[in-house]
């Protein structure tokens, strides 16, 4: 790969993966490896992290065009081996999350992707990219499954900032692109339609009414969590990339 050309993204637009029984099987062993590595990797590498989560879900039985996926991160780190999270420095503490999903993305099984990622001051700070445990029958409920994940980060982070005497006025922003996701957040009247998701919406009104989250509704084209459900064109990618405070410290000053 070290003569590869380099990529723009690091993942194809169009591609759908699944269980390929066309594709010719490869190295087992050493697509585990490697793709092992870019989950390491994507601790630190945020713009990675979805076409990663997607590629680890063939790991019992790679096939050839898992592993060229899987090439394609590789192409694109190659050409973006300085880009990492910029943390800036001010007075501000507060919290916030933007999480978004993919409805039914998997053609494996119809499964919804959940994306979230978390902000400290205005730094990005944890992020993740998920395929949710159960199919989704609309994508409100898919979206909803997503708010209460990043509603659990949100109070794990705010936890661990408390044990460091770090403290802040006001509630914890999720932000969510999606009006149907948030009015079942705040309906307390129960409808046949959200019998199946009541523990996430109990959860979600309780800490809604106890005033430690808010949920402000957010358009789609600033929605940042986008990246982490689907693969993007170019310059969505890079426009996210720019929002999330991702910089290239290769690049002149």
């Amino acid at each position: 790969m070290a003569a590869c050309k380099p990529m723009s993204t690091p993942m194809d637009t169009n591609l759908k993966l699944g269980n390929s029984d066309d594709s010719a099987t490869v190295d087992k062993e050493m697509y585990q490896r490697l793709v092992g590595k870019l989950i390491y990797l994507s601790h630190t590498r945020l713009d990675i992290t979805f076409a990663v989560s997607l590629v680890s879900q063939f790991m019992h039985c790679p096939r050839e065009v898992h592993l060229h996926a899987t090439y394609r991160i590789l192409q694109y780190l190659k050409g973006t081996p300085g880009r990492g999270i910029l943390y800036k420095r001010n007075g501000n503490t507060s919290l916030e999350a933007y999480t978004d999903a993919d409805y039914a993305g998997s053609i494996i099984d119809r499964r919804s992707t959940t994306g979230y990622c978390t902000f400290l001051g205005g730094n990005l700070v944890t992020w993740r990219s998920k395929k949710q445990n159960v199919v989704a029958r609309s994508s409100a409920e898919a979206e909803f499954r997503a708010m209460a994940q990043g509603i659990c980060e949100l109070l794990w982070l705010k936890i661990i900032l408390e044990d460091l005497k770090i403290t802040w006025d006001g509630p914890m922003k999720l932000y969510c692109d999606n009006k149907s996701a948030i009015n079942i957040a705040h309906n307390p009247v129960q409808h046949d339609r959200t019998k199946h998701i009541e523990v996430d919406r109990h959860f979600i009104k309780e800490k809604l009414d106890s005033g430690l989250i808010c949920t402000p509704y957010v358009p789609s084209q600033r929605q940042l969590a986008d990246i982490l459900t689907k693969g993007l064109r170019c310059p969505d990618f890079e426009r996210i990339i720019c929002k999330l405070g991702m910089e290239n410290i290769y690049s002149p000053a």
